[in-house]
């Protein structure tokens, strides 16, 4: 299996490091190719804006999606773009490697999506959810954060993790058509013991050995909607 792990992180020796590099290590003792995208250690440009083709198809008014549309189909996006373009068409497993910041992604990792996430390849049309143009690969989340487990649930101070979530999982990966794997998520960890940490980076080298026991987490059918998209 050919996996790809985005990373987003400024520190090398934070937790959320390590449990990318356990990924990492993991993945390949079983045998998997990994590629992996370091954002904050590429350097990479968050910043979505007209240098992101060789050309404009309408230089006197910028569509971002629409100049997307035109650029995949001519080849035509810059080489940072198209390197993980290639990256992406080439995974069957995306992995997400991030912190949660203020209930989202850092900006790095937004401005990735932003700029990898083209139209007319990952969507466009109704090519969305299990019809989106990455259907039959798999994504998934790992993601620490510094709130206490307990904080979050149903009836918890914070509400559902799930709400947080949404954005990237509903709305970013599942609708590009991405079959998305249950989050690994770990919980308070600028504040627990190294003894606590160590045996996070056990759970998490036993969930990424056994992802094909997990039940992906399920999103809207097409074929359960009519043409205009009301429920049938």
């Amino acid at each position: 299996m050919n996996i790809l792990i985005v990373h987003a992180h400024p520190e090398n020796l934070s937790f959320t490091a390590a449990l990318k590099n356990k990924a990492q290590e993991t993945f390949e003792k079983l045998g998997h190719h990994v590629e992996l995208s370091d954002l904050y250690a590429m350097n990479f440009n968050p910043v979505a804006s007209q240098d992101d083709f060789e050309s404009l198809n309408q230089p006197d008014y910028l569509n971002y999606a629409l100049e997307q549309r035109h650029a995949f189909k001519h080849q035509q996006f810059s080489p940072d773009i198209q390197t993980e373009l290639e990256k992406v068409q080439r995974a069957d497993l995306l992995i997400l490697s991030f912190p949660l910041y203020w209930t989202s992604v850092p900006a790095i990792l937004k401005g990735w999506i932003d700029r990898v996430f083209v139209s007319g390849l990952f969507y466009g049309g109704k090519r969305f959810y299990n019809h989106g143009g990455m259907r039959g690969k798999k994504a998934m989340l790992c993601l620490t954060l510094g709130g206490r487990e307990h904080m979050f649930g149903e009836n918890a101070i914070h509400g559902p993790i799930e709400h947080y979530l949404a954005p990237i999982q509903r709305g970013t990966l599942a609708y590009a058509g991405f079959e998305v794997l249950p989050p690994f998520i770990a919980y308070h960890v600028p504040y627990i013991s190294n003894e606590a940490r160590q045996k996070l980076l056990i759970d998490f080298e036993h969930y990424v050995s056994q992802l094909d026991a997990l039940q992906p987490l399920e999103f809207p059918i097409l074929e359960n909607f009519d043409d205009k998209m009301h429920p049938l």
